[in-house]
């Protein structure tokens, strides 16, 4: 009776420990922060751990009996499951990422490692999942591989640390610059200086960079061939979570043509269409000027006004497309005896200006005469024409209209006096010390 009582209380004390020891077991699964689920070998659910419940939503009661298929979110590819149930019924542990849904209809992707358990004969019994939520890694990843994307795809960009140093370049870095990713490596953004931009210019941009976080604005680079060009640039310091700042990113891409196109429409703007001369608006802006530098300077300039004399007779004899060649014809005739300060304009139908720098009366008289000169003893188009032209210089007070209506005055003169001729207004020939019949006349 005493053995069997003792055989009885190894055996009691043999129960106790193993529920103990499965009650830690319980336990551990229990608090596991992984999510378990253990199943039978049709997949019905057998249990679920605390953890398989936050992350599903589902309670014990709405899961046990039933098969993962209730959280399955229906876009997992169906050879996934087909490769997964393979393997397990081959008795190999599978392992791979589910995208699943939850109870609330929220998609979420798993990591999972099934393995078959088998019982003491050798036969599977049960399978055991173990599932980890890596929703957030996911996302991670997705953005990391968008940015990458973006970053070989899209403008030139070039990260660098704290302290300027290169740190990355993409491809369209280097099809702007020249320079491949590993010659710049440990460099400083210096290289790329043009000499474009003086000291205050960088200072502005860090103060305002290191100030707000962020600068843009147009700059000159030189590139890794030595050619200066524009570019449009973006730079972002990027910083930790105390507030230092641990890297600067710069995004930017070649304004050239733009700025080339941007020049090109400038200089359209301001030329005559027909005769490629300067319009009235281009001339009147540099008359201005030229009349501002001369109240702040001694320097002196020459006004001249000339047109074709008898042009109506022309285009009504002619035609219209005679009198528009003869046009472009004497402006390029006009174009040769210029200097490249000189400013020649077409002020309106056969009329034109000329703005000489720098030039006194009697200089300008005797450019006007050679001028004329040359015109009357040439023919354009074919046709024999002459002009009459009025000049004036720049007195102390002068403004542009005045300047305008002397030249005019003194063209109108010439009309008068015969056409075919130079006449300059009373004023500077006064001022001159001669007479005001002094005219050439031919």
């Amino acid at each position: 009776m005493a053995e069997v009582e003792s055989i009885l209380g190894h055996a009691w004390d043999d129960i106790t420990s193993l529920r103990k020891r499965f009650s830690q077991l319980y336990i551990a699964v229990e608090q596991s922060p992984v999510a378990t689920a253990i199943t039978d070998l049709k997949g019905r659910i057998e249990f679920v751990n605390q953890r398989f419940l936050d992350v599903t939503g589902y309670s014990r009661e709405e899961l046990i009996g039933q098969t993962p298929a209730m959280i399955q979110s229906g876009e997992t590819p169906s050879e996934v499951y087909r490769d997964l149930w393979q393997t397990l019924r081959a008795g190999r542990v599978w392992q791979g990422e589910l995208l699943n849904r939850r109870k609330s209809g929220e998609l979420y992707w798993e990591a999972e490692v099934i393995t078959p358990v088998r019982n003491d004969e050798g036969d599977v019994v049960n399978f055991v999942a173990v599932k980890e939520d890596i929703t957030e890694r996911k996302r991670q990843e997705n953005e990391l591989k968008l940015m990458a994307t973006a970053f070989e795809t899209g403008q030139a960009t070039l990260i660098t640390d704290a302290e300027m140093r290169i740190e990355r370049a993409n491809q369209a870095f280097t099809d702007i610059t020249g320079y491949r990713e590993h010659e710049v490596l440990g460099k400083t953004p210096r290289i790329f200086k043009s000499g474009r931009h003086s000291a205050d210019f960088y200072a502005e941009l860090w103060e305002d960079l290191l100030s707000t976080g962020h600068w843009q604005g147009e700059i000159w680079n030189r590139n890794k061939y030595g050619d200066i060009y524009p570019l449009w640039q973006s730079i972002t310091a990027v910083c930790d979570d105390a507030g230092r700042v641990r890297n600067f990113v710069s995004v930017f891409h070649n304004i050239a043509e733009r700025k080339r196109m941007e020049s090109e429409l400038e200089r359209q703007a301001t030329l005559d269409h027909l005769t490629g001369a300067y319009n009235r608006r281009a001339f009147d802006d540099a008359l201005r000027e030229a009349v501002l530098r001369a109240e702040l300077s001694d320097e002196t300039f020459s006004l001249l006004i000339f047109d074709i004399d008898h042009f109506k007779q022309v285009n009504d004899r002619h035609g219209h497309d005679t009198g528009d060649a003869i046009l472009k014809q004497l402006a390029d005739r006009v174009a040769g005896n210029l200097r490249s300060t000189d400013i020649l304009s077409r002020w309106g139908g056969e009329e034109f200006t000329i703005l000489l720098p720098d030039t006194r009366l009697r200089g300008t008289r005797t450019f006007a005469e050679r001028l004329r000169g040359q015109i009357a003893e040439s023919r354009l188009h074919g046709l024999r024409i002459t002009l009459s032209m009025g000049i004036t210089e720049y007195r102390l007070g002068d403004d542009m209209d005045s300047m305008l209506a002397r030249a005019d005055e003194a063209l109108y003169r010439a009309k008068s006096a015969g056409r075919n001729c130079v006449v300059a207004d009373e004023c500077a020939v006064a001022d001159e010390g001669v007479m005001t019949d002094e005219t050439a006349r031919h």
